[in-house]
């Protein structure tokens, strides 16, 4: 989800395509300049009398929450008011007015024609127009260097843009509080943007032992890929159980995570049979993040070709945190803001991947990163000196426990010591 630039992020990304639009070549406009300041100040920043100002301005006039996304993830906290459990996200809506400054006949309305054009032909910015908007600022722009990190682009939902309806009232009311002259505008509203807090949460230990049954059909298909013993999802390398029907000519494994824009090279199972087949996971941290990726069986010939596929199944790849050599251990230092902890893990992770580490029961995310990197830094609250249960989170796949099964009770091993 986006963080707390996001709305002018938004902003960024419209005035950019306005600007592009409104300064086409092909347009028979000239030059206009596009800003995303209050009525009373872009109207400052006309020359009366000059008859060469072609202005349109870009303003949020109003913030409010979104009611479809308003109460998801609740409860956020524990029956002791002060855990938290998630972190819920805050959904808004954004209402602009779009207006046309000029000073010739017609050029206003001109100028407006045009903008509401290019709204009207851009109804939802895909992730790509927003990615290239942010990077693309100009040096005008203050934030220019840190909104491409506002996550607007990854956020879950599309950034959706509807015409609104002002009445006469409404629309006079508005004006005369900003104190601006009135001028031709168009009212438009975006949905919606959603702002996550990157507050620690708690995690619950993962659950020691299950007891899963499926019953397979009569059709081919996957019914369910399981992990290795004791874990909840399997990493690189680990070897991954499928159970299904007439998988015994399958040939090659397909991996496809849609998030992240992977298609793994299929790769040959280790052992198939009717109702079973085995594969071990890549271990290529480079080229294989952590994630949920939809896998397929498939029947290929001697060129490759695939002559059938099965159904898809869901099948998580778990992180891991490495712990040895002693050069990756995880360090830990303690500054003003608490304890900073670091940590070495595989498979590298993304930028817009979703990451936290949770020490104990308690988790913090990720410090910002802009490249794909093994390296990872999380700043917690001040912590105490001892051994911690440690688990990497990547896009809300967890890292493997270690359990010692000998003990009676059994218990989790804390392999981190700070």
């Amino acid at each position: 989800m986006s963080n707390a630039l996001a709305l002018s992020a938004v902003t960024a990304t419209i005035q950019f395509w306005l600007n592009n639009a409104l300064n086409d070549p092909s347009s028979p406009l000239g030059s206009v300049t596009v800003t995303a300041k209050a009525p009373d100040i872009a109207q400052g920043n006309l020359n009366p009398g000059q008859g060469a100002d072609l202005l349109v301005n870009l303003f949020m006039h109003q913030v409010t929450p979104n009611a479809a996304w308003r109460n998801v993830n609740l409860p956020t906290l524990s029956r002791d008011g002060s855990s938290r459990l998630t972190n819920q996200p805050l959904a808004l809506d954004l209402h602009y007015l779009l207006t046309a400054y000029a000073t010739q006949d017609t050029e206003a309305e001109a100028l407006l024609g045009f903008a509401v054009l290019m709204l009207h032909l851009n109804p939802v910015l895909t992730r790509g127009q927003i990615t290239t908007a942010l990077a693309s600022l100009p040096n005008s722009n203050p934030y220019r260097t840190v909104l491409s990190g506002s996550g607007i682009a990854e956020q879950f939902e599309m950034i959706k843009i509807t015409p609104a309806t002002l009445g006469r009232e409404e629309m006079a009311w508005l004006w005369t509080a900003l104190k601006a002259d009135y001028r031709p505008t168009f009212p438009f509203q975006v949905s919606v943007v959603l702002i996550e807090p990157q507050a620690p949460t708690v995690y619950a230990l993962p659950v020691m032992t299950r007891a899963v049954t499926a019953q397979a059909g009569l059709a081919p298909r996957i019914i369910e890929i399981l992990p290795p013993a004791n874990q909840a999802a399997p990493g690189p390398g680990d070897i991954a159980t499928v159970n299904g029907a007439y998988l015994s000519g399958i040939t090659k494994i397909a991996m496809v995570n849609g998030h992240l824009g992977i298609n793994y090279p299929p790769f040959a199972p280790t052992t198939t049979s009717a109702g079973t087949l085995t594969f071990t996971v890549p271990n290529d941290p480079v080229n294989l993040p952590a994630g949920v990726y939809q896998v397929t069986a498939q029947v290929t010939d001697v060129m490759n070709n695939i002559l059938a596929s099965s159904t898809a199944a869901l099948m998580a790849v778990a992180p891991s945190i490495l712990l040895a050599p002693p050069a990756v251990a995880p360090v830990a230092a303690n500054n003003a803001h608490g304890t900073l902890v670091t940590i070495h893990c595989a498979p590298q992770v993304r930028p817009g991947q979703k990451v936290e580490l949770i020490l104990g029961g308690i988790s913090a995310p990720a410090l910002r990163f802009t490249a794909q990197t093994a390296v990872l830094s999380f700043q917690f609250p001040t912590l105490a000196h001892g051994n911690y249960v440690s688990r990497l989170s990547v896009d809300g796949i967890v890292s493997r426990v270690k359990i010692n099964s000998a003990a009676n009770p059994p218990f989790f091993i804390a392999e981190v010591t700070l």
